[in-house]
């Protein structure tokens, strides 16, 4: 069965953050995920870790102001420096928590800058973070999200997000895949997982329609599980939706699908 990971940024948000890696402890998650570290000194963070037995995974790249609503900053030009200065900063937490994978979000197009213009800055900015990572023996990820949450987002498809990091050239540049935002953006998910088993280094998961667990929506996550431990896959799988009540209650699928 699927090694799940609880995203903090999303799960047991009913106590303050640092409260949430016991609480996903005791819900039976070896791993933890989430957008960010750095509100929070990463000392904190690795005795938090270290004291429920957990498994740093996953977080991202500086990401702009995300509080103002910026989702990245990777493909905005004239940005850079400040892109860079951001895989700095997350490799000096990464080292410290002991994760070895780093997502990248690509951020949404500015306005009068086109498709191709926001791609070509985005694919020179994860050279550069690709060779970084790569350096101190972590994994870039690059992840698609949806239009209809995110209108504007750069990297959109699996198709796009495959093509930019192939353009990338790097060996240390892998696809994270969402299953909630790509259900949204082009379905066909177990073939997409087949078929493109070598690219994916992460995956996330929530129901849709609503982003909340599995169960809720449409998605036949039963079948899903199973598909990817027939296939080989061997990652993380991010529990990363919006609870339909609270987390706690919601975590009932977790016995539903075995999958603890």
């Amino acid at each position: 069965m699927p090694r799940l990971t609880s995203n903090l940024s999303m799960l047991f948000t009913e106590v303050d953050f640092m409260k949430r890696f016991e609480l996903a402890a005791k819900a039976g998650f070896k791993g933890v995920e989430y957008l960010f570290p750095y509100d929070f000194k990463a000392e904190d963070i690795k005795t938090e870790l270290d004291n429920h037995g957990l498994q740093q995974v996953l977080f991202n790249l500086p990401a702009g102001d995300f509080a103002a609503g910026e989702r990245g900053n990777a493909c905005i030009p004239g940005r850079e420096e400040e892109f860079r200065a951001g895989v700095q900063k997350a490799i000096e937490y990464a080292k410290v928590l002991g994760n070895t994978q780093i997502n990248c979000l690509s951020g949404f197009v500015p306005e009068g800058i086109s498709q191709e213009q926001a791609e070509a800055v985005l694919i020179e900015n994860l050279k550069y973070a690709a060779q970084r990572l790569k350096d101190v023996g972590i994994l870039l990820l690059l992840e698609a999200c949806n239009t209809q949450d995110m209108p504007g987002f750069c990297v959109h498809t699996t198709k796009q997000a495959l093509r930019i990091i192939d353009a990338v050239g790097s060996d240390n540049i892998r696809f994270q895949y969402d299953i909630y935002h790509m259900q949204i953006m082009e379905g066909n998910i177990a073939k997409t997982f087949a078929d493109n088993l070598a690219m994916i280094a992460h995956v996330q998961l929530a129901d849709n329609p609503g982003r909340h667990e599995p169960g809720t929506g449409e998605l036949n996550y039963s079948f899903l599980f199973k598909h990817l431990d027939e296939i080989g896959y061997d990652g993380w799988v991010g529990a990363e939706y919006k609870p339909l009540t609270t987390t706690e209650a919601g975590l009932a699928w977790l016995k539903d699908y075995d999958v603890n």
